[in-house]
């Protein structure tokens, strides 16, 4: 059965953290998505992918570490843009953050810890504002938090709830609680809601300002698709396995068996699904996932897809890791259940189908009709001799086609550091043949957009470059199976409200218009 569908597009994959802007605070904020467009139209893009933009786990920087599955973080919240903020102006800030801006925005990456100290503390004045001018008088934007609230209260209290006494135990983990809070004990919970009564409507308030700030960029960007990104998992010590402690299990972690991307697999530390009690309940949580998702989003990519159909487990006891479930036929039940459920909500979906996929959850693909990645340096005729590159043009349209992901080094650094015969096998396409380009000639502007243009003309109706592939820059996002401080912290170097502005990206655009149009997207 065919999904919702995006068409035949070209787009862009830019993290929200990285899309900063001259009014930012360190940080690209949800307020940024919008500035950004203007360029995106430009360039002829009428698609946005983003990473996770989940309230991420204290201590990590990384968007696939989630303390909610449905909660915005909120160091993404555009704070200049609140009316809680303008009615303060300066005092809702720290003496010293004006000062502090600049530099921030200068910043190679994301100040993580500079970040959210000052836009805390601007949140923290902001709502006790509100409380104390709109709250106290039932204004008409208090109503609209109360219709938030109960709009939302299907996952908002749990989050809340969790959010406040995560923060009241100095970031112990939920297991660690006193005994009744750590069991999602109705009576211990009622008896904490009314003891951190304030904290708890602080936690919503932050939520509604997140969400109707989404909602207006989502409106400003009208006629571009803003595409999500949907974790495999949620961390252990999140508002949803706390709330939902039958369909999980943290005796054994979710990893990946060795791969291209690690010799020795990943552990990724995040607990495992329960999947016969999550089919006894009808795979509820999966459904409020693909729900919330729908939401916020045009279309989602899927994480780990193949780990719906069958999840590496790793067991805490130091056990043979395996696969569960353990065979094919199961396996391929419980993928497409899941597929369904995440389907139900109406967004397009995109199957991150990558790393060692098996035949089978291949051919289910294909049946689903579910769009999955193209990865142009990995497309490759390996059973034939010489192992020549897949023509682009002859790609499934059902699929998105790209220069790279969020764990793949730039298009740049990987022509320099790929051996003459991969080179040489990728400048052997019909589109690059002709060209003069050498296996020996270093990664220059014109040998990038032959690249790009051979990409947006192939038969992908999905085409995204990263914005690094689009200029030509080396900068990573992530490096997988690594810990650092690099990770997850790239911002772009041009802010994007002044992309226009500057001769470079203004030629980018220009550059970028042609070959999109050129290829009827």
């Amino acid at each position: 059965m065919p999904h919702a569908s995006l068409g035949r597009r070209a787009g862009l994959l830019l993290p929200l953290f990285s899309a900063r802007s001259t009014r930012s605070w360190g940080i690209g904020d949800i307020a940024d998505l919008a500035r950004l467009g203007p360029w995106l139209r430009a360039s002829g893009f009428r698609l946005l992918q983003v990473l996770p933009v989940n309230d991420m786990a204290t201590g990590q920087t990384s968007p696939y570490s989630a303390l909610s599955a449905m909660a915005i973080e909120p160091l993404y919240i555009a704070v200049d843009d609140l009316e809680d903020v303008q009615a303060l102006g300066d005092a809702a800030f720290p003496a010293d953050a004006a000062a502090r801006r600049a530099a921030m925005n200068a910043s190679a990456g994301v100040p993580y810890a500079e970040v959210m100290a000052i836009k805390g503390e601007a949140l923290r004045r902001a709502f006790e504002h509100f409380r104390n001018t709109d709250w106290a008088h039932d204004t008409p934007r208090a109503k609209d938090l109360r219709a938030y609230i109960d709009q939302e209260r299907w996952w908002l209290d749990d989050y809340a709830m969790f959010r406040v006494l995560h923060d009241h135990y100095d970031a112990r983990a939920w297991w660690e609680w006193p005994a009744g809070l750590a069991a999602h004990d109705p009576e211990a919970i009622a008896e904490a809601r009314a003891a951190h009564a304030d904290a708890v409507l602080e936690t919503c308030w932050t939520q509604w300002v997140a969400q109707r700030q989404w909602e207006q960029a989502r409106r400003e960007l009208d006629g571009i698709a803003l595409v999500g990104d949907l974790p495999f998992m949620v961390s252990a010590d999140s508002a949803d396995v706390w709330a939902r402690q039958s369909l999980f299990s943290r005796e054994a972690s979710v990893g990946t068996p060795p791969d291209a991307f690690s010799e020795t697999g990943q552990d990724w530390g995040l607990p495992v699904y329960l999947w016969e009690a999550m089919r006894a309940d009808g795979f509820a949580w999966l459904h409020a996932r693909g729900r919330r998702m729908a939401a916020m989003f045009d279309g989602f990519r899927i994480d780990h897809l193949v780990g719906f159909y069958r999840t590496y487990w790793r067991p805490a006891n130091g056990d043979t890791p395996y696969f569960e479930p353990r065979d094919e036929d199961a396996q391929r039940q419980l993928g497409e259940e899941v597929v369904a459920a995440f389907a139900s909500a109406g967004a397009a979906l995109i199957a991150e189908d990558l790393g060692t996929i098996p035949d089978f959850v291949r051919a289910s693909l294909d049946a689903l009709q579910l769009p999955g990645y193209k990865v142009m340096r990995w497309e490759r005729q390996w059973h034939t001799e010489g192992q020549p590159f897949h023509d682009p043009a002859t790609y499934d349209p059902i699929s998105l086609a790209t220069t790279g992901t969020h764990d793949t080094d730039m298009l740049a650094d990987w022509w320099e550091t790929t051996t003459d015969e991969e080179r040489e096998a990728m400048l052997a396409l019909p589109s690059l043949r002709k060209a003069g380009f050498t296996a020996t000639q270093p990664y220059d502007d014109r040998l990038r957009d032959a690249l790009l243009a051979t990409l947006l003309q192939s038969g992908s109706d999905l085409v995204i470059f990263p914005l690094q592939d689009v200029f030509g820059w080396r900068d990573r996002i992530n490096v997988p199976a690594t810990v650092g401080p690099e990770n997850w912290s790239w911002a772009s170097p041009i802010p994007v409200d002044r992309l226009l502005d500057d001769a470079v990206a203004r030629e980018r655009a220009q550059t970028l218009r042609a070959m999109v149009e050129a290829s009827r997207r």
